[in-house]
Formats: C-alpha cells, sequence, structure tokens
C-alpha cells in the first residue's frame, strides 16, 4: 500500500458554494491516474469525511489524469461551526490516505 500524497502530484480543495466542497487529486501521468483511479474507492473518500457514501459525486477525468470529488460540506459555509470558510484544508486529509 502507498500513501495517495505519495503518488499523485497534487490534491487540492475548494469551496463549491455554501454547501458543497470540491477535492482536485491532480495525478500528473496517465500511470499514476490509473493506478489512482483503480486503487481509491469512493468509500473510502466517503469514511475520511464522515459522508454518506451516496451522498459524494466521483469524476475521473483521464485526458487531464484528475480525478474530482465533490461532497457536501459537514457545516455551511460561513456558519459559526464552519472552521474552514474556504474548504483549504480538506485536501490535506487525503493526502495520508493509504491504497
Amino acid at each position: 500500500m502507498h500513501r495517495l500524497g505519495g503518488i499523485v502530484e497534487k490534491i487540492r480543495s475548494k469551496n463549491a458554494g455554501p454547501f458543497w466542497l470540491t477535492i482536485d487529486i491532480f495525478c500528473g501521468s496517465d500511470a499514476a491516474f490509473e493506478t489512482v483511479s483503480k486503487a481509491l474507492k469512493t468509500g473510502q473518500v466517503a469514511d475520511v469525511f464522515c459522508a454518506q457514501r451516496d451522498s459524494i459525486k466521483r469524476f475521473d477525468i483521464p485526458d487531464l489524469c484528475v480525478i474530482k470529488f465533490s461532497l457536501p460540506r459537514p457545516t455551511v459555509q460561513g456558519s459559526p461551526q464552519d472552521r474552514d470558510m474556504h474548504g483549504a484544508s480538506y485536501g490535506a486529509l487525503l493526502a495520508d490516505l493509504e491504497i
């Protein structure tokens, strides 16, 4: 098994509106994309973020060697419980994921 962050070029997360987050995994090569695309399961991502598996949207984009996940924010953006207004820190949680 390997850490996801050690295989890919970059993992970025960002705000996708007040109710959604987007996480982009830039694989950097066709080989890395194929490896990650086959090994990384949507359920693993759901488990990391304590999200319902059927609430996560996954987009594999082979022409760009990118895998994108969209998922509901744990709290509404800007609410008193929101600890990351821009959603920028969520991607770091995937870097240590073993696949």
